[in-house]
């Protein structure tokens, strides 16, 4: 099959550091193309993928001072990719609202991944366009008021051969939190959760500009080195590292979280989550097997003196069985097979499309 994906050009794929859409496009191409696919990937010019690469601008638009609107650099793929629509069987668009208007202009069909949110303003679009094919990355992330023709649910996944396995953790106990330094990730929470335990806690995470605020009034001044730790933005191994000697990761977030890569990320280094009940949490999380699902920061307290009845195996084979690359590439097979075998009926063809 001849497929085009498309990415967002804020950061390259996969991410250096963060950026959970990004490595989510990556390991969907790469795994494509081992398969057999005819992977087309528009990205950034600084994207490395097995796939074949194309762009407008040579790197990741976060890394070039001079872009001042974003959107023209978006609408620039998008010209790029509709333009040549009649090259590709299927078009995949993981950029939100942008691809919407144009998949209406050409026969290749487009099927949306929504790693978002809904907001008041993109509701407004998809609503537009809400019959167009969308797939949710949980089930929870959906909001059935809006009607969209959600075609299926596809799990985020990792490559877990990527993720080094901890058996045991430092003789030194501490608990870990890994996300965005902003309200709806929780790292208040954590702080209160290790206070309360008297474990250390160590944070990583980047501070986006509309995040600044928050942090120095509600993070920085619990920050004491000691006990409570934050060691800045995190790459991949550093995140690794960090939640595979934990005995625990904090995952206490306060908004309907669409998916969560932390969770499984932690999960396949050996080390348990301790979540809220939001969100995607009760789809990802194994509750009482690779961690615990709790409603109130004093449950959340409470199942940390329950961590050492979990077996850091278990929650890794957990992963690998439920959220590992193969299972992400196939869920998107069947996808991708079913719209060209609706695109097939509505012409009147009898044939169904062929994968490969």
């Amino acid at each position: 099959m001849r497929i085009a994906q498309i990415a967002p050009l804020w950061e390259r794929v996969p991410p250096p550091a963060y950026g959970g859409i990004e490595l989510i496009v990556g390991l969907l191409t790469d795994e494509l193309v081992a398969r057999g696919h005819e992977v087309t990937l528009f990205a950034s010019g600084d994207s490395i993928v097995s796939a074949k690469l194309e762009s407008i601008h040579p790197q990741a638009l976060r890394l070039d001072p001079t872009i001042k609107e974003y959107g023209i650099y978006e609408m620039l793929q998008l010209a790029q990719v509709y333009e040549r629509a009649g090259e590709f069987d299927l078009i995949h668009s993981h950029i939100g609202c942008g691809a919407l208007p144009y998949s209406k202009l050409t026969q290749t069909p487009t099927v949306h991944t929504l790693h978002g949110i809904f907001t008041p303003d993109n509701e407004k679009m998809f609503s537009h366009a809400k019959a167009q094919p969308y797939v949710s990355i949980s089930n929870a992330q959906r909001e059935d008021r809006l009607g969209l023709n959600h075609v299926a649910t596809v799990y985020n996944s990792i490559d877990v051969s990527m993720h080094h396995f901890f058996p045991v953790t430092e003789q030194s106990p501490y608990l870990a939190f890994l996300g965005r330094m902003s309200p709806e990730k929780g790292p208040h929470h954590a702080i209160e959760i290790a206070k309360a335990t008297g474990i250390p806690l160590k944070m990583a995470g980047k501070i986006d500009p509309v995040d600044i605020e928050y942090f120095e009034r509600e993070i920085k001044p619990q920050i004491d080195g000691v006990q409570i730790q934050f060691l800045g933005e995190a790459d991949h191994f550093m995140k690794n590292d960090l939640m595979g000697r934990a005995i625990a990761t904090l995952f206490p977030i306060t908004w309907r979280e669409p998916f969560g890569l932390v969770m499984i990320e932690s999960m396949a280094a050996g080390t348990p989550v301790i979540a809220m009940n939001l969100g995607s949490v009760p789809e990802v999380i194994a509750d009482g097997v690779s961690g615990y699902i709790c409603n109130t920061v004093a449950e959340c307290v409470a199942a940390v003196s329950k961590i050492p009845a979990l077996s850091r195996f278990t929650c890794r084979e957990y992963v690998a069985n439920r959220f590992g690359v193969e299972q992400m590439a196939t869920g998107y097979e069947a996808v991708y097979q079913q719209i060209l075998n609706e695109k097939f009926a509505r012409n009147g063809h009898l044939a169904t499309a062929n994968l490969h």
